[in-house]
C-alpha cells in the first residue's frame, strides 16, 4: 500500500533541496548573462544561457515555486526571440533582458505554501496488480454442438467449464456463481440480442464486473458496439478460433503478476530526475536515472527500457540528436521516445518527434499525468511489439525474437559471470499425430506444451516457438544439470497428459537437447551444441534429455 505522507515528506525534502541550490543557480545564470551581454555574439554561450532559464521554467512550479517558472518562462521566450538572428542585441533588448531577469531573481524568493501533489490517484497504479478471476467458465450458448465442443476443448486447456443452453438456467447459476468468466452468444431464439441484455442485467449493482467475453456470428459495427457498452472484454466471431479464445483466457485468469514496466529517465537536471523517478516508482515502474546524455549507450544496453524519457535541452548533446542516435540503434527502433520538456513551440515539438520522437510532455508535469502517459504509451508499444515477437498460436516469442532473446541474455550472462543454459525441445512423432488426428489435434498439442512450459518454467527463463513442433528454452542463471532438473520434471509432466482427438485419447511425449555457456561461449555454438544433443536424444529412444559434449 502507498504511504502518501512519505511520499508528501520525500517530495518536501527535494523541494527544500530545489530552493537551496537556487540561489547559485541564480548566480551561475547572472555570471553568463554578463559574460554573453559584454561579448561578441557568441551561440555556444546563447545556448548555454538559454539552458539555464529553460530549466527553471520547467522545474520551478514542481517544487512550490510556481512564480520563478512563469518568470523564467517570460525571460526564455523573450531570449528566443531576441536570439533569433543569431545577431549582437542591441540596448533595448539588454534593457528588457535586464528588467526580466530582476523578476527572475525576485521570484525565486517567494515559494508557494507547500508543493502541491498530494498523491491521492497513485495507488490506481501502483504494483499494477491483478484482480484474481477464476478458471471456472460458463459457457452460454443455444447451439449444443457447439457448446459441447468448447466444454471439451476448454476443459482440454485446464478450465472447468459449465454449459447452458438457454438464458434462464445461466441467470439461476449465476446467482450461486458469481465469479467465473462467462462466453456468452449474442443472439438467441426468444431474443436476437438476448446475450447482450443478459450481460446488462448481470452486470448491475456490482463493484467488480464479470468478465463477459461474446461469441457470435454477427461481426456489425452496432453489434459489437452494443457489446461493448454492457463491458464485454472480447468479441470472438465463429467460428470460433480457439487458440485465440484461450489465450483471452488465459490473460483473464493469469496468477501471475506482470513485469514492472522499465522507464530510462535522460536528463541533466538531478532534482527534476529525482523528483519524476520517486513518482513512476511509487506507480510500480523500475526506473534507471541518466544525468549525463553522453554516458546513455551502456545504460540503455542494460537496463532494456520499456520507454525513454528526454529532456530537449542538456549540455554536450540535447535531447533531439540522443533520440536521433537512439534511432540508429536497431534493437531500440520501436522503444517510444517521450520528450519532456518546458518547450511549448509546437514547430520544435514537431521536429522532436520527426528526428525519432513518440510524443512531447511540457514541463510542468502533474504527477498522475506523467505516470498516466508513460503507462498508456507502454502499454500500446509492448502490445505492438508483441504482434511482431510473438507466435500466433501458442502466444510465445517466434524464432527471431528467441534468438535475439538468447544473444541479449548471453551478452548479459558473460558481463556478470553468470551461467545461463539453453534448450531445443521437439514433440516426438509429431508428423504421426498429424496423419492419424488431423492438424487441429496437432495445433492442440502444440498449445498445450507451450502452457505446460510457460506455467512451468521460471519466472526469469525465457521460451519461444523455434518453429513447427519445435522449442527454445533459455534458462538464465543456470547450468546444464539445473536446467536438465527442470526440463526433465516438465518432460515427465507432459508424457502423463491425455489428449482427445474425436472420441480417441492418446498421449504425447517430447525430446530435449541442453548445452550451457560453461562449455560453449557464444550463441551460435551453444544453439547448435543444444541441437545435436536433441538428435542423440531422438536415436537413443525419444522421450528424454540428454546434455551436450564439448
Amino acid at each position: 500500500m502507498v504511504d502518501r505522507d512519505a511520499m508528501q515528506a520525500q517530495l518536501k525534502v527535494l523541494s527544500d533541496a530545489y530552493a537551496a541550490q537556487l540561489p547559485e543557480k541564480l548566480k551561475q545564470l547572472e555570471l553568463k548573462w554578463n559574460q554573453f551581454s559584454q561579448a561578441n555574439w557568441d551561440k555556444e554561450d546563447f545556448l548555454i544561457l538559454h539552458r539555464l532559464v529553460h530549466g527553471m521554467s520547467g522545474s520551478g512550479r514542481t517544487f512550490g515555486f510556481s512564480e520563478l517558472s512563469s518568470a523564467a518562462f517570460k525571460l526564455e521566450e523573450y531570449l528566443k526571440q531576441a536570439g533569433e538572428k543569431n545577431t549582437a542585441l542591441n540596448k533595448e533588448q539588454h534593457v528588457q533582458i535586464e528588467r526580466l531577469l530582476g523578476e527572475l531573481k525576485q521570484s525565486a524568493s517567494r515559494s508557494d505554501k507547500a508543493p502541491a501533489e498530494k498523491f491521492d490517484w497513485i495507488a490506481a497504479f501502483s504494483g499494477r496488480s491483478r484482480v484474481s478471476v477464476s478458471r471456472h467458465v460458463f459457457v452460454v450458448e443455444d447451439d449444443h454442438e457447439l457448446s459441447d465442443e468448447l466444454q471439451v476443448q476448454l476443459s482440454y486447456f485446464g478450465y472447468e467449464v459449465s454449459v447452458f443452453n438457454t438464458l434462464s438456467k445461466f441467470r439461476a447459476a449465476m446467482k450461486k456463481n458469481p465469479n467465473v468468466v462467462v462466453l456468452m452468444d449474442v443472439n438467441f431464439p426468444e431474443d436476437e440480442f438476448g446475450g447482450i441484455h443478459a450481460a446488462a442485467e448481470l452486470q448491475q449493482g456490482r463493484d467488480v464486473p464479470v468478465p463477459v467475453i461474446f461469441l457470435s456470428a454477427h461481426s456489425e459495427m452496432n453489434v459489437r458496439l452494443e457489446s461493448v457498452r454492457v463491458g464485454s472484454v472480447a468479441y470472438l466471431t465463429k467460428p470460433v478460433n480457439i487458440g485465440l479464445l484461450v489465450d483471452k483466457l488465459d490473460e483473464l485468469t493469469s496468477t501471475q503478476s506482470q513485469a514492472a514496466y522499465r522507464v530510462l529517465i535522460v536528463d541533466d537536471a538531478a532534482h527534476l530526475t529525482d523528483y519524476y523517478a520517486m513518482v513512476l516508482e511509487q506507480a510500480g515502474m523500475l526506473v534507471k536515472v541518466v544525468n549525463d546524455p553522453l554516458e546513455v549507450l551502456r545504460p540503455l544496453s542494460e537496463f532494456t527500457p520499456d520507454l525513454i524519457l528526454i529532456d530537449m535541452y542538456m549540455p554536450g548533446c540535447n535531447g533531439m540528436e540522443l533520440a536521433s542516435v537512439i534511432r540508429q540503434l536497431d534493437e531500440f527502433v520501436s522503444i517510444p521516445i517521450v520528450f519532456l520538456s518546458a518547450e511549448k513551440d509546437l514547430d520544435k515539438q514537431l521536429s522532436a518527434i520527426n528526428l525519432g520522437g513518440d510524443d512531447f510532455l511540457t514541463k510542468p508535469i502533474e504527477a498522475h499525468h506523467l505516470v498516466s502517459s508513460v503507462t498508456s504509451r507502454i502499454k500500446r508499444s509492448l502490445l505492438l511489439r508483441s504482434f511482431m515477437v510473438r507466435d500466433s498460436l501458442t502466444g510465445l516469442l517466434n524464432h527471431t525474437a528467441i534468438k535475439s532473446q538468447l544473444s541479449h541474455e548471453m551478452a548479459r550472462a558473460k558481463r556478470q559471470g553468470l551461467p545461463l543454459a539453453f534448450a531445443m525441445i521437439d514433440i516426438d512423432n509429431f508428423k504421426l499425430i498429424n496423419d492419424k488426428y488431423g492438424h487441429p489435434v496437432g495445433d492442440r498439442v502444440i498449445k498445450s506444451l507451450s502452457r505446460l512450459l510457460k506455467q512451468r518454467l521460471r519466472e526469469n527463463d525465457v521460451v519461444g516457438r523455434y518453429g513447427g513442433e519445435e522449442f527454445a528454452v533459455v534458462l538464465v542463471d543456470a547450468d546444464s544439470r539445473v536446467a536438465m532438473k527442470i526440463l526433465d520434471t516438465i518432460r515427465n509432466d507432459f508424457a502423463q497428459l491425455r489428449h482427445l482427438a474425436d472420441d480417441h485419447e492418446f498421449f504425447s511425449a517430447f525430446s530435449c537437447g541442453i548445452a550451457d555457456n560453461e562449455k560453449f561461449s557464444d550463441a551460435s555454438r551453444l544453439t547448435d551444441a543444444a541441437d545435436k544433443a536433441l538428435y542423440k536424444a531422438k536415436h537413443a529412444g525419444r522421450n528424454q534429455t540428454m546434455i551436450a559434449d564439448v
